[in-house]
């Protein structure tokens, strides 16, 4: 996002050595105590009345995600317009559920209704619409069931539906106005915080302005990019500072196609 040339003011929830996708890590949950201090700091400042909008993506636990959704609320008392893009981390198809206990029932009861932008992946997907997701209708049906419930736009990533070429992955933008989808070529990488950097990247361009094609259009071209860079590097950690330049200007390899 900051390299997109947004102003960020990030609040750690939780200090680890690295993704837990990894599977072990050093490090802890912070306190909920503190988290609550960084707002207050935040707040004596009295730059929360000038923030357009939030962006949360993985809750270490329960209440350090009421800590968060409490500061959705006193930013919006304060600017009404302020957006909410949720990112709904709770797990995937493979691994299933990830987080602590509470915690998926919290995204879908408290913090889908609040937010404005939601970014599931096809198994969040399917657990906060609460019906199976396995072609292009039910992934409409799926995203529309969201949008009843509160966010304006719904983004979903990592998408492998029956009706499709199983060599592609697809992403789906929608709005009450229009739909989009674009495909990708799958490429032969296993890597951590590809949807987080997806839902920051896409969040920003919207946040921005730039109409729903061209936000998921550049979205999914800047994270493909960065992605073949980490595959080309047999890396295991998502290039994003080598890639820098296709994230403030993408590509245009990949074109979104309208359904609705």
């Amino acid at each position: 996002m900051q390299r997109l040339g947004v102003e960020v003011w990030p609040i750690n929830t939780v200090h680890f050595s690295n993704h837990t996708g990894y599977g072990s890590w050093g490090g802890a949950v912070l306190p909920t105590t503190v988290v609550e201090d960084i707002v207050r700091g935040l707040s004596e400042r009295e730059v929360l009345a000038l923030c357009d909008g939030l962006l949360s993506g993985y809750m270490g636990d329960v209440s350090l995600g009421r800590v968060i959704l409490d500061l959705v609320q006193r930013v919006r008392a304060l600017h009404p317009s302020a957006a909410y893009c949720l990112d709904p981390v709770m797990g995937d198809t493979d691994r299933g559920f990830y987080v602590r206990p509470g915690i998926s029932e919290l995204m879908r009861d408290e913090a889908l209704p609040l937010a404005t932008v939601i970014t599931p992946n096809q198994f969040e997907l399917e657990f906060l619409a609460g019906r199976p997701v396995i072609d292009l209708e039910s992934i409409m049906a799926a995203a529309n069931h969201l949008r009843d419930r509160g966010p304006r736009v719904v983004l979903v990533t990592s998408l492998a539906r029956a009706d499709s070429d199983p060599n592609m992955i697809e992403v789906l933008a929608a709005d009450g106005q229009s739909a989009y989808l674009i495909a990708t070529p799958r490429l032969p990488l296993s890597v951590n915080g590809a949807g987080d950097a997806t839902a920051a990247i896409f969040f920003a361009h919207w946040l921005m302005g730039s109409a729903l094609q061209i936000a998921l259009e550049k979205t999914v071209n800047s994270i493909f990019a960065v992605l073949a860079l980490t595959a080309e590097k047999n890396a295991r950690e998502i290039q994003l500072v080598a890639a820098q330049e296709q994230i403030a200007n993408p590509p245009t390899r990949f074109k979104a196609v309208k359904i609705r």
